[in-house]
């Protein structure tokens, strides 16, 4: 064979990719193609901040191609169109992309094994590039998927691995295909000003650095909101320009505790695209319906803007809040947190906290946000629906000196110790020392009315 193309997706990387290895493998020349289709954008992902990501991620990947003697291929517009004109182009035989598995890539890939087929091509559609293991792998009697995490969790820790692929030492790209210029992270308004770089190079940086500084302790202290342990490796596994494959052999190869509970966090991914891929519905309505009749109206604007905008007057949530702003990412103990008391404690639909959340985050991926959401908003898979996460309890324990508040909540950080998860305790001068807002809501309050919602007075 003279010709094949790969079709990267939410694979940008080189290393251990499947696809690419198959298309490499299969011809003497390669196209690596990359499609920028606005249907892309109108399903939600145009949110700057993975813009700009997604910027970063192209230009590394061009830039690894080049060490190899070729280039990425980018183009403008409808996905299966592209790619038909690029194999007309090249005069290819076959196409191979790595399988994904939410509604829009299933029709996607849908749409473009039919152009292929009615032009005389192949598309070859890879398994376990974005995943660990593939939905549907793994399934428990008489259903398409896992309900629980636990129980699918053993399953997919007993299923084999394949073995990770190096990166080809050579791409030798066709001569003469029209590729449009490379987006750059620079060219994005309105991107958080701590907003991480992007790209494959990045990211094996950091799963080397994080793998050999901080793993170990991962069991101990990814709950640790000041201490910050946790890999940061959620944009990069978003994208794709880290191999989750590779990182469980990687953390499986090093072993104990916090490498496997890094594993754990690996399989709540693929148990999430699981769920989804089996009910796709599930993006935008509850899994487990409660029948809740969340708070609409004049206040629940207030406290849901409140909320956004890191001011509820409750420092743990509002420093989880400032972060994502500032970062586009937030510590997953954070999200926990302004999660449940978005839906639990404000009685605010889980949607709207979904919602913000895809606005800013890098991470933002509809099978993690959407059902880690209802998970915390008692509608998804928890088996303890009705859980409430106290705020203050949790800061005082995850955060027990206050160092993240006073990162992310300057204005209270003078006030000594604990006290800065309740500040408005403090009395007369004291209190009036700082400029930060009463809390919008008692505790006490917004429970008694999430118990009566739900029925559980």
């Amino acid at each position: 064979m003279t010709v094949s193309v790969v079709l990267f997706t939410s694979d940008l990387r080189l290393h251990d990719h499947p696809p690419l290895r198959a298309a490499v493998d299969a011809a003497r020349e390669t196209v690596p193609l990359f499609v920028r289709d606005p249907a892309v954008d109108r399903a939600g992902f145009a949110a700057p901040n993975r813009l700009a990501f997604l910027a970063d991620c192209l230009t590394d990947l061009d830039a690894g191609l080049r060490e190899r003697g070729g280039r990425l291929v980018v183009r403008g517009g409808d996905t299966a169109a592209e790619v038909c004109a690029v194999v007309r182009q090249s005069e290819a035989d076959e196409v191979h992309m790595a399988a994904d598995h939410s509604a829009f890539a299933r029709a996607r890939e849908e749409r473009l094994r039919q152009a292929l087929e009615s032009e005389g091509r192949r598309l070859y559609v890879h398994d376990a590039v974005t995943t660990v293991v593939p939905p549907g792998d793994v399934t428990p009697q008489g259903s398409d998927h896992f309900a629980v995490f636990t129980p699918y969790f053993r399953r997919w820790s007993a299923e084999p691995l394949r073995t990770p692929l190096a990166a080809p030492r050579t791409v030798r790209v066709p001569h003469g295909l029209r590729s449009e210029r490379l987006p750059t992270s620079a060219s994005v308004a309105d991107v958080s000003e701590g907003l991480a770089t992007g790209g494959e190079t990045e990211g094996r940086r950091r799963l080397g650095a994080w793998m050999s500084r901080h793993a170990d302790a991962y069991e101990e202290r990814h709950d640790d909101l000041a201490g910050d342990a946790t890999s940061r490796l959620s944009p990069y596994l978003h994208f794709g320009a880290v191999s989750p494959t590779e990182a469980v052999h990687r953390a499986r190869s090093r072993g104990g505790a916090g490498a496997e509970a890094f594993v754990r966090q690996l399989c709540w991914r693929d148990f999430h695209r699981q769920v989804l891929a089996a009910r796709p519905a599930t993006a935008v309505e509850d899994y487990r319906p409660r029948h809740d009749n969340w708070r609409r109206g004049a206040d629940a604007e207030a406290d849901l803007k409140a909320w956004r905008e890191g001011l509820t007057g409750y420092p743990v949530v509002d420093a989880a809040m400032r972060q994502l702003a500032h970062e586009g990412w937030m510590h997953n103990r954070g999200r926990l947190l302004a999660a449940s008391f978005l839906s639990k404690t404000l009685y605010v639909d889980w949607r709207e906290g979904a919602r913000h959340f895809l606005d800013l985050l890098v991470d933002g991926d509809v099978a993690n946000n959407q059902l880690n959401w209802q998970w915390v908003a008692g509608t998804g898979t928890d088996t303890r629906p009705h859980r409430v996460l106290n705020p203050v309890l949790q800061a005082k324990r995850y955060d027990p000196y206050g160092a993240y508040v006073r990162r992310w909540v300057p204005e209270l950080a003078e006030l000594p110790g604990s006290s800065i998860h309740e500040p408005w305790k403090l009395k007369g001068l004291d209190r009036a020392a700082y400029d930060y807002p009463d809390p919008i809501v008692d505790l006490a309050d917004g429970l008694a009315r999430f118990r009566h919602a739900r029925g559980r007075d």
